[in-house]
């Protein structure tokens, strides 16, 4: 791998991690503001807990060492969460800096997913060369 793409690796990798993990954290305080932006968007009160505790869960699988399988769907996780946070966004008609925090993260998981080194990849296992 490339010097250029672990530095591009890493830092969009560290940056999804701090907007994964701080996003879940006031999710699962369940703060006032981010109560209510569930609830103008039509979701319950309780989803903050299952998106908070996913994000946390989320985070640690794609830092740590190994399991290329988890962080697949980590990886994938992130991306239906935040296309899924812009679609209920515009769903109710929130428009412009609403969609920015999502909308970065997407940027960054694609970024991290792509550039991640081989052994944080998912290869295939007993399949012969040809």
């Amino acid at each position: 791998m490339k010097k250029r793409d672990k530095i591009i690796y890493w830092i969009a990798t560290l940056w999804l991690a701090l907007g994964m993990t701080s996003t879940g954290i006031v999710q699962l305080l369940k703060t006032k503001e981010e109560v209510a932006l569930m609830a103008g968007i039509g979701y319950p009160e309780y989803i903050l807990t299952i998106i908070g505790t996913w994000k946390i869960l989320g985070v640690i699988a794609v830092l740590v060492p190994r399991f290329p399988l988890v962080k697949e769907w980590a990886y994938a996780g992130f991306f239906f969460n935040m296309t899924g946070a812009i679609f209920s966004h515009l769903a109710v008609g929130h428009y412009g800096i609403d969609l920015f925090g999502p909308g970065l993260l997407i940027v960054l998981t694609v970024v991290s997913w792509y550039y991640r080194p081989t052994e944080r990849k998912l290869t295939t296992i007993g399949v012969a060369n040809q």
